[in-house]
């Protein structure tokens, strides 16, 4: 085992796209972890649909040793984490297993809004930070100025900031150099009762849930029997090891070592993120901070097309949860759809991976109700007030009988270039914002901040953000606390009948132009019956829009030629009579393809 002053244990934080993961690659070709045979790009991301989208979803961790100018031999330790705001609390865990971290920013675009919620979220952990500028090599690459709007940021002078490439290697090896030098060695004590922390946990399909911990004090020894402090589950720590690309066992992990560990652990809920590991006996009394229950901020309702694949849907989503404990479920129904689940996601990234993932690694097609957020409602039951929460439009109490709702707020920090600054600002106007602060990184770049709904920008604020800034914009942000609004559910009648599937809890002063815009696209999608078909958006009693998709007519007076006009007349107000009984008894079925447009539709 290295000696703990010989252990460095970093991560490397940025923004999406700034080159973390090539990074990564580079650094474990020149500590000679990997050879250039086994090379691959974004060699820790696994999963394909990390390749494919250019983002790391899961934490990753390696082991590397190098030889430093001293001769002396140095265990480093990386740990690659998810940028994407959806995985922030994985993000805060990892971070606590490092001293130090690389903050990655790319010389030609500057600082984003990830970069500097990561770099808060680094310094909450005291890290030592080191700035490093990338893609140097880019004839659009703008060094000088991007290094003078980090010295801002973080207070380094610009001309000490490392630049380098990592897609062709400039740089990289005195990089290395720089981190023995910076990151501090851990400072665990090796004698005191186990604390570790599990910053990652996977399921393996023969071994149970694998945890990826960082020992804090103490030190796990193969065979102890182990603590899972949340819970207060046991396991026996059946095999232990350090991550070099595979697992090696090793007998013990000791303070300032990363690794997994494996102990007959059946379900991956067992073994979340944050927990601290102690031993079962003569543990430690204390966990390590910060731990919380990670829960789902975006639900939406997921069917299948086809009914049948309901239990194919059911599995699917069993096997998606063994390795996102952030994953919930329950069963609904919907008149509309018919069997289907209602699932909470962490936010739109996490429900668009998981949607990705059912069609590709199961083949099943799915439709997915309007995402949405939960609310808090004080309900006046008769006998005082109680608070229920709300994860589903069709479970909201009657409008009679709520007394305030309380919806979830977020605090925002949108990057942009100062041309568009009017664009955004309208845009975060539109969508309920508050207007906090803005501050300029630099004479071409400004920092937006506002507070929004969270409701407001699960459905389709990121890609209108794009829009209006042509893609230069970036977004970030965090959740912030409920407040008190004037929301209602807004319900769609179609001949009078309630679809479920379609209602919505929006703003009292959208609803109307929400309302009017569904009932407008269903009286397009609604094939015509024999009858008039009235297609309504209702707040409780009242209707705030209606259209009508108006009957097929059938000539009944085609075979009348000549005679007398009672006759037509007669004829006529006999097609009525019918016309008036099918409405009553008729039933309009709502074809797949209207909701299916409907739930695509650009709000």
């Amino acid at each position: 085992m290295p000696d703990q002053s010989h252990i460095r244990n970093f991560c490397i934080i940025a923004h999406i796209d700034h080159g973390k993961s090539t990074l990564a690659d580079r650094l474990l070709e020149r500590t000679g972890t990997i050879t250039e045979r086994e090379m691959q790009e974004q060699t820790l991301d696994d999963m394909d649909l990390e390749r494919e989208r250019g983002i790391t979803i899961k934490s990753h961790a390696v082991r590397m040793r190098h030889t430093a100018a001293d001769g002396e031999e140095y265990v480093l330790n990386l740990i690659d984490t998810p940028g994407h705001v959806d995985f922030t609390y994985e993000v805060s865990r990892a971070l606590k297993a490092c001293e130090g971290a690389l903050l990655v920013v790319d010389a030609a675009q500057g600082i984003e809004a990830q970069t500097i919620s990561n770099v808060y979220l680094a310094m909450e952990q005291d890290l030592e930070i080191i700035p490093v500028l990338n893609k140097v090599d880019l004839p659009v690459a703008r060094p000088d100025e991007v290094a003078m709007s980090l010295e801002e940021l973080l207070g380094e002078p610009a001309e000490d900031i490392r630049k380098i490439s990592a897609k062709t290697g400039t740089g990289v090896d005195e990089l290395i150099d720089l981190i023995i030098d910076r990151v501090p060695p851990p400072a665990g004590d090796p004698d005191a009762p186990l604390r570790a922390l599990i910053f990652d946990s996977i399921y393996d399909a023969y071994r149970g849930s694998v945890v990826y911990a960082r020992i804090l004090d103490g030190a796990l020894e193969q065979g102890d029997t182990m603590e899972f402090m949340s819970n207060h589950k046991r396991y026996d720590a059946e095999e232990l090891g350090v991550l070099r690309l595979g697992r090696k066992p090793v007998d013990r992990l000791v303070a300032g070592d990363v690794g997994y560990i494996i102990g007959s652990v059946k379900d991956v809920q067992d073994t979340r993120v944050g927990d601290t590991i102690t031993h079962a006996h003569n543990g430690a009394s204390t966990p390590i901070p910060g731990f919380k229950e990670v829960k789902p901020m975006v639900f939406s309702g997921v069917y299948p097309t086809d009914s049948e694949d309901f239990e194919d849907l059911r599995s699917a989503l069993d096997k998606l949860q063994l390795n996102d404990a952030s994953l919930t479920y329950v069963p609904e129904t919907s008149a509309a759809l018919g069997f289907g689940f209602r699932v909470g996601f962490l936010g739109l990234l996490h429900m668009e991976i998981i949607q990705e993932r059912l069609d590709r690694e199961f083949g099943l097609d799915i439709i997915t109700t309007v995402p949405n957020v939960e609310y808090r409602v004080d309900v006046d039951t008769g006998k005082g007030m109680e608070r229920v929460v709300v994860d589903n439009p069709e479970d909201m109490p009657h409008y009679g009988d709520i007394e305030t709702v309380y919806e979830p707020f977020v605090k925002a920090d949108i990057i942009t270039p100062t041309e568009y600054i009017g664009n955004l600002m309208q845009l975060c106007e539109e969508r309920r914002g508050v207007y906090v602060n803005q501050q300029y990184l630099d004479t071409e770049r400004v920092n937006l901040q506002y507070e929004l709904p969270l409701a407001e920008i699960v459905f389709d604020f990121y890609d209108t953000l794009k829009s209006v800034s042509r893609g230069y914009a970036s977004f970030d942000y965090e959740f912030l606390e409920y407040r008190a609004s004037d929301l209602v559910k807004l319900t769609i009648l179609i001949n009078e009948d309630p679809v479920d599937a379609l209602s919505t809890i929006v703003h009292r002063d959208k609803a109307y132009g929400v309302g009017r815009k569904l009932t407008k696209r269903l009286k397009e999608l609604i094939p015509q019956q024999m009858f008039e078909v009235p297609v309504q958006a209702s707040i409780g009693r009242r209707i705030v829009a209606r259209e009508t998709v108006r009957a097929q007519r059938k000539n009944v007076t085609a075979k009348c030629y000549g005679g007398d006009i009672t006759r037509k007349r007669k004829l006529l107000e006999k097609q009525k009579e019918g016309k008036k009984r099918m409405k009553q008894v008729g039933s309009v079925d709502v074809p797949q393809e209207a909701f299916l447009a409907i739930l695509s539709m650009d709000e």
